[in-house]
C-alpha cells in the first residue's frame, strides 16, 4: 500500500511539474486569439494586465489567471463580475486586496472572461 501511494504522489508530481513547464514555455509565445475573443484581449491588457500580466500569467503585483486555481470549476465566471465590481480580499495569494475595477462595465467583463477562459483553455485548463 505505501508503495503504491508512493508511486501515486511521485505521477501527481510529475503531472504539476509537467503543466507548470508547459504553461511557462506557453506563456513566451502564446498563440494569437480567435476574432471572438480580440475584444476581451484588449480589455485585459488595458485594464488587468498591470497587475495579472499580459497572458493571464500573474506579475509580483497580481496572480496568474491562467493558473488551475482560477478554472471554471472554482471560480465560475460570476466570480470575474463580482470581482471588477466590488474587488477582492486576499485569499489564494499574498498579493494583497484587489481594488473594483470602475473603469469597465459588467459587458466589458463578460469579454475579459471569455478571454481568460481561452488562455485558460489553450494552457490546458479546463
Amino acid at each position: 500500500m505505501t508503495h503504491l501511494m508512493f508511486v501515486r504522489g511521485a505521477a501527481a508530481c510529475l503531472v504539476l511539474v509537467a503543466l507548470n513547464a508547459a504553461v511557462a514555455l506557453w506563456a513566451k509565445d502564446p498563440p494569437k486569439p480567435p476574432a471572438e475573443f480580440q475584444a476581451g484581449e484588449t480589455k485585459f491588457k488595458t485594464n488587468c494586465a498591470a497587475c495579472h500580466g499580459e497572458h493571464g500569467i500573474g506579475t509580483i503585483q497580481g496572480p496568474p489567471l491562467v493558473h488551475k486555481i482560477y478554472e471554471p470549476n472554482h471560480h465560475g465566471d460570476a466570480a470575474f463580475q463580482r470581482a471588477a465590481a466590488n474587488g477582492v480580499r486576499a485569499h489564494h495569494w499574498n498579493f494583497g486586496n484587489m481594488p473594483k475595477i470602475e473603469s469597465v462595465t459588467p459587458q466589458d467583463v463578460d469579454q475579459i472572461t471569455k478571454y481568460v477562459r481561452w488562455l485558460q483553455r489553450q494552457a490546458g485548463i479546463q
